[in-house]
């Protein structure tokens, strides 16, 4: 999976979350390491084979979990989970 690809799903993820009034400072969480995973110079998967996630900023322990999850998987059970309370929204990531 591509960064670019990655960050889509976590920019869709802090733009649910929003919708759900939920915290700002996980949405923020969210959409910081979006940017970050942009503008890697490299693909994230190479940090998740050499267990080096907690080197991207704002990426804590759930998160790294998710992008693990994503990179070893292709898919996100999180994401999945949101966009099913959402079936009306059109998401900018992925169907």
């Amino acid at each position: 999976m591509k960064n670019s690809e990655i960050a889509a799903i976590f920019d869709d993820i802090a733009e649910m979350l929003k919708l759900k009034k939920d915290n700002i400072f996980k949405i923020r969480a969210y959409q910081k390491v979006a940017r970050a995973i942009e503008e890697l110079p490299f693909e994230v998967a190479r940090l998740v084979s050499e267990n080096r996630l907690d080197e991207i900023p704002g990426a804590g322990e759930a998160i790294t979990k998710k992008i693990t999850e994503l990179v070893t998987t292709g898919q996100l059970d999180y994401y999945e989970r949101l966009k099913a309370e959402f079936p009306e929204r059109a998401h900018s990531a992925r169907a």
